[in-house]
Formats: C-alpha cells, structure tokens, sequence
C-alpha cells in the first residue's frame, strides 16, 4: 500500500461507488463521494449513511461527501467513475471541461453503451482523451463487500503498471484484487452477464428447476465467450472472476438486481411497471439491447441475450422465448 495516500474521488453515489468508498476509508484512505442529487447527499452527510442505496452501512468521516462536480474532479488524483452506464456519457462531457493531467480513472460501470455500441472504457477515452484508464469488475454484490464478506475482483488495464498501482491500494485481507490486460473481456463479461442474470431470474419467474437455470448459465457463458473473442477478447478471461465468476453471482444471488427482474418478469409484470418501482438500475435492460445489436453487427449468434431483448422491448411471452430456444435446430457443443 503507497505510504501516501492518494486523493480519490467517486462520480457516482449508487451502492457499488459508496461500497468502495467505505472500503478505502476502512483502510484509512479518505474519499469523497460525488451524486448529482442534493437531498441524497444531505442525508448520507447528516446520518453517515446511504439509505437509499447502501442502507444499513455507517459510513467513516474519512469520507466526504459533494454535489460540486469540479471540486470532487479537480481535487482527485485518482477518479472512480461510478455512476450507471446510461447516465455515465452525460457526466463524462461535464468532466472533459477540467484540467485532468496527471489524474488516473477507474471505471466501475458496467454496460454498453447504446447509440454507438461503446464499451464504457471507450466511451471514458471518447471524451477524457488517452487518460491513465483501468476498469474493476467481478463477482461483488455490494452489500455482501461492505460487510466485509470475502470477496474478489479484477482490475484490468493495457498498463499493467497501473493496474498494480490501483491493485495495490484496493487490496484487503477482505477484498482481493487481481490484475488483468484483457480490458476488453473484463469488461464485456460485467456487461453480458447482467443479460444471461434477466434469462436466468425469468426461469425462476417461470418456475423452471436448476436444470434450466445451469443450462441458461453455460450457454450464456458461451455466449460471452463467442463475441468476446470475435471483439478481441482472450477466451480464458471468461474462465476467470470477471467472467464466470461475476455470471454466477448475478444469476444466483437473491440480491442480484438483474436476477430480480427477469423472475419478476416471468411471473407476468411488465417491464414497465417493474422499473417504476426500482430504486436501483439494473444494467442488463439497457445492455441486452446493445448486446443484440453488437452480435448481429458482428454475424454472432447470442439466442439467449436476443429472447431476453425480444422479451422486454418487443413484449414477447416467456414462455413462448423458452420454447423458441428449446427448438433451435440441434447441434455439436
């Protein structure tokens, strides 16, 4: 751990950014933490907690909290962009006005972004420019994090100097970091696998046993593996935390947002009405969007992220997707 400790700012105050935020100041690294609504940021500053995102966690006085986005950028040495993949270009071109030199970013979004099918790294480097950049991503529910539950992650970037770096000040003896340079796949893994989670909580939804829900979990894993590679992506990555071992959190953890929405959405509720009730946004709504649009653009088959879009953009009944997977012409695995 560097003797110095370096000022780190989070953009983004949702449960994953506040979770790390804790977990540095635990270690005695003081954070701040940036959200773009004022009565949240009044609340977790006067009660030290997050109760809309991370309710039930204390937070440390090592971290402050801001709703000035050029205070929290411009005082940073190292920016943890946090906030959901949706909102996050809005913010990137309100940070892109500030004097960045010698800054360090590390991206904890997952998802794809929607118009030009961007990874959120090549998003980030769009409008920031060629800036240190590294991405975290792994199997963390941020509840189970910040309680210190033993947990594991990946840093990934093409500097392997600076994933060590970041590696270094992540690190516990609760949170284990490990580095990669398949940014590429660590990040389509976090994305994808928010998708194969909606396919795997509908089969819940449905009443389905494990059968189903393992087989939805190796064809998905098969799934980010096909396009990955075809992207560029090393296959083994989606062997490891980032890709297998974030998939399996995600479809099974009683937590996992997107897990819920699928099971919501096989017991017959609306896309609609299931997001108007969300506190939380769940990633794979958007991103299996962009992933079908991706795979097709790339002549790759992904069946189960293309019946989950079909699902929850073109009203198609579940059970009618299930029976459309289940038909597919056989094949060799």
């Amino acid at each position: 751990m560097p003797h110095n400790h370096p000022r780190i700012s989070f953009i983004g105050d949702g449960s994953w950014g506040t979770t790390l935020a804790v977990h540095l100041a635990r270690k005695g690294i003081p954070a701040t933490l940036w959200g773009a609504f004022p009565d949240n940021i009044e609340q977790l500053t006067r009660d030290r907690e997050n109760k809309r995102f991370l309710p039930g966690i204390k937070l440390p006085r090592k971290i402050q909290a801001t709703t000035c986005l050029e205070s929290a950028v411009t005082s940073a040495e190292i920016i943890v962009l946090s906030t959901p993949s949706q909102y996050l270009e809005d913010v990137l071109k309100k940070i892109a006005v500030y004097n960045l030199r010698g800054k360090k970013i590390l991206s904890i979004v997952k998802g794809i972004e929607n118009r030009h099918l961007l990874r959120m790294s090549q998003l980030i480097h769009n409008h920031l420019g060629r800036v240190p950049l590294a991405v975290l991503s792994g199997p963390t529910i941020a509840m189970e994090v910040a309680n210190k539950i033993p947990s594991s992650a990946v840093i990934a970037s093409k500097n392997i100097t600076l994933a060590k770096y970041l590696q270094s000040i992540f690190h516990s003896e609760t949170f284990r970091i490990y580095t990669n340079t398949d940014i590429i796949g660590v990040e389509l893994g976090g994305s994808m696998k928010n998708v194969i989670a909606i396919a795997c909580g509908l089969c819940d939804g449905l009443g389905f046993g494990t059968n189903t829900k393992s087989a939805l979990l190796a064809r998905g894993l098969a799934e980010m593996s096909r396009l990955g590679t075809a992207l560029g992506a090393r296959s083994r990555t989606f062997a490891g935390l980032t890709g297998l071992g974030d998939l399996v959190t995600t479809c099974f953890s009683p937590r996992s947002r997107n897990r819920s929405v699928g099971e919501q959405l096989g017991r017959g509720r609306s896309i609609a009405s299931i997001l108007k009730n969300m506190t939380m946004v769940a990633e794979g709504v958007e991103t299996c969007r962009a992933i079908d649009r991706l795979a097709r653009s790339h002549h790759i088959e992904v069946p189960i992220t293309h019946e989950v879009y079909r699902i929850i953009y073109h009203h198609k009944k579940p059970l009618t997707a299930v029976q459309h997977l289940m038909k597919r012409s056989v094949k060799s695995e």
